[in-house]
């Protein structure tokens, strides 16, 4: 079974564009890219994931990340 997301593919791809204008208009380095990327991620689940459940969150999303990663 597909994943369905509740967000439009439309308004995903433009917040992703965003992002990434605001890393070039700064001339960042994937490394610095990345250390941004993971530390907005980190914020936003210690901000709003109640603490019993950030372990999971947080394992969850990297499961996520790796299985979206290209292994070539």
């Amino acid at each position: 079974m597909p994943i369905t997301s509740k967000y439009s593919t439309k308004q995903v791809e433009q917040i992703i564009d965003d992002m990434f204008d605001v890393l070039e208009k700064h001339k960042t380095s994937p490394e610095l890219a990345l250390m941004v990327v993971g530390d907005i991620a980190t914020n936003i689940i210690n901000a709003n994931v109640p603490a019993a459940q950030r372990a999971v969150i947080a394992e969850k999303f990297a499961k996520a990340l790796q299985t979206s990663i290209k292994k070539d």
